[in-house]
């Protein structure tokens, strides 16, 4: 996800929200400490598939905002309900505004979906902006976040999410690989309390920790503006100019910090960072500071979606947190990632530069 949607979809309350120093749990937990479940468990028979395709059921996709992440949720959930034979009503795009979330919800369900896949905005907003289809019995699916009070298999079927500690996980491994499991490092986290970033960054520090003995984390910053992720990177090489590696939270303020290697002729520091960014990968081709980057696959958490509502369509019960596998992305693998995280091509650029 982009740094606006995880500054920008607000942190729920009751959640469980990792401080920069707090705990570290070894495994993905949903946001009220939910087991996770993974993807591939989501399957369907073939007279379920049967049971579906007599239903005549429909769907809406209402999503937060649009962005290469969305369109391949979508292109993921919008291929399973073609299996399915659940036909796609209405596709909308709330542009990270709670109040036109809210008109989405009342505009897609004059036609009458059977359910809906969305991410909701904000808690108390999106608790009432669901709560019309909710009442009409439309099978609601959330990516990441759930409005506030709704109860699983009562209110909503499944929250899906990415398999966020194998990404801070993931992260460690490669920036550790290419550090032949030594050196120092800094720690860049998101300063907020926000479920999905303290969990990933919270299992990158806690593999590091546990697993590589001869790496230390030297310093940590917290980031709240990516704006300001220059401005840090800085401030960190001079206060440690021999820093063997740096953990960035994700590509955005990753973009920031190579600025400031770049401004300090450090060609020696490797970065590693989470979601696929043109010019991060780009850096990673080239053999700059980039070691690797660790995606979600966005595309699988459309068909998990998908798959979710139909477990609700037909009355089955289905998981409370569900999570897509996390991949890493290296510079000899950089084509086969986009497609497998966002079900599209690499940016041009990026296959020219790692021919």
């Amino acid at each position: 996800m982009s740094w606006k949607q995880k500054i920008m979809v607000a942190a729920l309350g009751g959640m469980l929200a990792f401080g920069a120093a707090g705990f570290a749990v070894a495994q993905t937990v949903g946001p009220n400490g939910e087991a996770a479940t993974p993807s591939s468990a989501l399957t369907l028979s073939d007279a379920e598939v049967a049971k579906l395709k007599e239903g005549k059921f429909t769907a809406a996709l209402l999503w937060h905002t649009s962005s290469d992440f969305v369109s391949a949720v979508t292109a993921g959930a919008t291929d399973e309900f073609k299996r399915l034979g659940i036909e796609v009503v209405a596709t909308t795009d709330a542009g990270f505004d709670s109040a036109k979330q809210l008109s989405d919800v009342e505009t897609v369900l004059a036609k009458s979906p059977s359910a809906i896949l969305a991410l909701p905005l904000d808690p108390v907003g999106s608790a009432k902006a669901f709560q019309a289809a909710k009442d009409k019995g439309v099978k609601l699916v959330f990516l990441s976040n759930v409005p506030s009070g709704y109860k699983q298999g009562t209110d909503y079927v499944a929250i899906v999410t990415d398999d966020l500690f194998q990404m801070g996980k993931q992260a460690a491994d490669v920036l550790a690989k290419s550090l032949d499991g030594k050196g120092k490092v800094a720690w860049i986290f998101h300063d907020a309390q926000y479920y999905v970033t303290n969990q990933r960054d919270n299992a990158f520090k806690a593999t590091i920790e546990k697993d590589y003995n001869d790496i230390s984390i030297v310093d940590s910053q917290g980031i709240a503006d990516p704006a300001r992720a220059e401005e840090i990177g800085q401030a960190l090489l001079t206060k440690t100019p021999d820093l063997d590696g740096i953990y960035v939270t994700w590509a955005e303020p990753a973009e920031g910090v190579l600025a400031a290697l770049r401004s300090a002729g450090n060609a020696k520091t490797k970065v590693v960072t989470l979601d696929l960014s043109e010019p991060v990968a780009l850096d990673m081709v080239r053999g700059g500071n980039v070691a690797g980057i660790v995606a979600d696959k966005a595309y699988e958490l459309g068909r998990a979606m998908a798959t979710a509502a139909a477990y609700g369509l037909l009355g089955k019960e289905a998981p409370a947190f569900v999570v897509a596998p996390a991949i890493t992305v290296t510079k000899e693998n950089v084509a086969d990632g986009y497609k497998e995280s966002l079900n599209r091509d690499a940016p041009q650029s990026v296959l020219d530069a790692a021919k």
